[in-house]
């Protein structure tokens, strides 16, 4: 049986933080839907109303586009290990881009002052639903680590690479909707 919050209480807390991976989806009228893994090293809580995540470059920036185009987004986390439960949070979402003041003021506070090589956005939630569920049909897996790939594509391509990136693969969507990423400080 699902149970709805208006907000994250502390047991939602403690459990999305003792999570590895989380999903986001989103869409906009008349896109294709979009769900992506993260990893949940890049998930803060702000407060019982909002989350952040770092989000660093890759195949493409579907998610900043929907959110540019809709607003709406929903996390969801697994439990893998322990007890079983889905927690899924709707909300709206928005992107603070890398070349603004908030997103250093967001680094400097919630990431040890550490803007790693390829972060593009940092992806604010407000959240509005916070739902969870059983989780019984969730099988268990072991943890074994984070993958090293993204990081040494990031290594390998070096920042004018992930601008080469950034301008074909990360200016508009699948659906052609723009992202909203900037390739330079205004």
């Amino acid at each position: 049986m699902a149970t709805q919050y208006d907000a994250l209480n502390s047991d939602h807390q403690d459990f999305i933080q003792r999570q590895h991976i989380f999903f986001t989806a989103s869409a906009a009228a008349g896109s294709k839907i979009n769900i992506s893994p993260r990893e949940a090293g890049a998930l803060r809580i702000l407060d019982d109303n909002t989350l952040i995540y770092l989000d660093r470059t890759g195949s493409g920036n579907e998610t900043a586009a929907h959110m540019l185009a809709d607003g709406r987004l929903t996390i969801m986390l697994c439990s893998y290990a322990g007890p079983p439960q889905i927690m899924r949070i709707y909300g709206m979402g928005v992107s603070v881009g890398w070349e603004s003041a908030e997103f250093e003021e967001l680094i400097a506070q919630f990431y040890d002052g550490q803007t790693p090589l390829g972060a593009r956005q940092i992806v604010k939630l407000n959240i509005d639903l916070v739902q969870t569920s059983c989780g019984f049909g969730v099988p268990l897996f072991d943890y074994q680590g984070d993958r090293a790939s993204l990081e040494n594509w990031h290594e390998h391509q070096g920042p004018d690479g992930i601008l080469a990136s950034w301008k074909e693969h990360n200016l508009d969507s699948i659906d052609g909707l723009p992202t909203g990423l900037k390739l330079q400080k205004d």
